[in-house]
């Protein structure tokens, strides 16, 4: 019998302005014994050093794998490759276009478009305001393939302290929606796991 295939998550990052959220999506799957296999995109490697202090070598440090984007032959880009799906975090306008539309012009569209053909999850982490027309039919389009579309949008309910408990409860959510849970979600009428237990009750008063 051959081995069990380790849990892979192919993780695309694009162009899109936040990609600190991919960069954490990456760091927090560290903790966990999913196997990343990652690619950037040449628009991403751009937007790494204007909106953070990272090299893309430091960006690569968190992936179990990294593939070139124009590289069309990587495992990633077959259907033969298991996988539990894709996220593309964050995911640009120009992305969801070419996947709305089979386009694949790099690998990075491409392991998109095999997730989309082999029924495995695709999760795309919107980045983009305000919205045209053409934004919202693409999202449509991806909708009705099976991607589900992420706008990366703040839970205020959970009364984020910084921009940092936002980027990790939003990218907590995405996680989700593969049954990972990472602990940085704090959940909707549930205690947080570091809240002290509550007094057990005591006998009832004896009312004679």
């Amino acid at each position: 019998m051959p081995a069990t295939t380790p849990r892979r998550l192919i993780i695309g990052i694009s162009g899109a302005s936040g990609i600190v959220y991919g960069v954490r999506l990456l760091a927090l799957l560290r903790r966990t014994a999913v196997e990343t296999h990652v690619v950037v995109s040449r628009a991403a490697k751009v937007t790494l050093a204007l909106e953070t202090e990272l090299a893309l070598a430091d960006l690569h440090d968190l992936a179990d794998v990294v593939y070139q984007p124009g590289d069309i032959g990587a495992a990633i880009s077959s259907g033969s490759f298991r996988t539990a799906g894709m996220i593309v975090c964050p995911c640009s306008m120009r992305t969801l276009a070419e996947i709305a539309n089979g386009i694949t012009a790099s690998l990075l569209t491409r392991a998109a478009d095999v997730v989309l053909k082999e029924r495995r999850r695709l999760v795309l982490v919107a980045r983009e305001t305000p919205l045209h027309l053409g934004h919202l039919r693409n999202m449509a389009a991806v909708t009705e393939m099976g991607a589900i579309v992420y706008p990366p949008v703040p839970a205020m309910y959970a009364r984020p302290a910084s921009i940092d408990e936002m980027i990790d409860h939003t990218v907590g959510r995405v996680l989700d929606l593969f049954d990972i849970d990472v602990g940085t979600v704090r959940r909707w009428r549930e205690p947080p796991d570091d809240a002290p237990a509550e007094d057990a009750p005591g006998e009832a008063p004896d009312e004679t």
